[in-house]
């Protein structure tokens, strides 16, 4: 039988050590970022651990483009950088729950997935064609070459 005082002291070490790995699991969930970049490579975009966008780069190449078109590589890059940062906590997390269904109500609360759930695209996807996006001076005095 345990002595009373012998498990009260065991009992304080557990949560001891309990706080040292929540310490050091919020400190590494702390790094925690994505980033991508779209095929184009005119939208960067950066998140933290929780997947919220923290950066938000265009380049000036988008002038003139659809809205509709950089709205939807802003977000197709939003989605992969999510993922990475997904990615990330489900590795911190695995090494501090194990595996186990702590860990897999983490994987599932991931909006994207994550990076290396076995879903990411094996071949990058194509870039998309872009307006011509001279000055119009330049555009009507030698006009792109069109097939009928």
């Amino acid at each position: 039988m345990v002595e009373p005082d012998q498990w009260l002291a065991q009992y304080g070490q557990k949560i001891e050590e309990a706080k040292r790995n929540a310490s050091q699991a919020e400190a590494k969930l702390g790094g925690v970022g994505g980033s991508a970049t779209s095929p184009d490579g005119l939208v960067t975009v950066s998140v933290n651990a929780s997947g919220a966008l923290t950066d938000l780069i265009l380049r000036p190449g988008l002038r003139g483009e659809d809205p509709e078109r950089i709205s939807g590589t802003i977000m197709a890059a939003l989605a992969k950088a999510q993922r990475a940062a997904a990615g990330q906590v489900v590795e911190i997390m695995t090494d501090f729950v194990g595996d186990g269904a702590a860990l897999e109500f983490v994987k599932a609360n991931m909006p994207n997935g994550y990076s290396g759930d076995g879903t990411d695209p094996e071949e990058p996807q194509p870039e998309p064609v872009r307006r011509d996006d001279r000055p119009d001076d330049d555009y009507f005095t030698n006009p792109p070459d069109v097939m009928a």
